[in-house]
């Protein structure tokens, strides 16, 4: 799984970078080997007037899906790197469970005994 984090309007620290980075393998582990790439981007959008102005957003793409994109602003950081990154592992297990109940069914094994065999599905 490829990582990008970007930040604007601050400094991204080396804490904000492994509190990322933790919160992001916690909530997406169930679904790495359908995670191609995750972009995450880090801003203060009031900047030093203060207030609700937190944002994280994240980007995860996925192979054979369309990308997740999940947005939170919060006073504190953290806060809405927790909650952005706790949603956008619920909604990769939604697509994840949604891409396996439609998938097509395989056919079953031939008949072996050289006769027409019919290839069925399996219940």
């Amino acid at each position: 799984m490829q990582v990008d984090i970007q930040s604007t309007g601050f400094r991204l620290t080396d804490g904000i970078r492994a509190s990322l980075m933790k919160r992001l393998t916690d909530d997406l582990n169930h679904g790495d080997d359908h995670v191609t790439r995750v972009i995450v981007r880090l801003s203060d959008i009031n900047g030093p007037r203060g207030g609700v102005d937190k944002r994280c957003f994240i980007e995860v793409r996925l192979k054979h899906a369309p990308a997740l994109v999940i947005e939170d602003t919060e006073a504190d950081l953290y806060l809405a790197i927790d909650r952005a990154t706790e949603r956008a592992g619920r909604a990769m297990e939604r697509s994840l469970a949604r891409q396996r109940e439609f998938a097509p069914a395989l056919p079953t094994m031939m008949d072996t005994d050289g006769g027409d065999a019919q290839i069925g599905v399996r219940p």
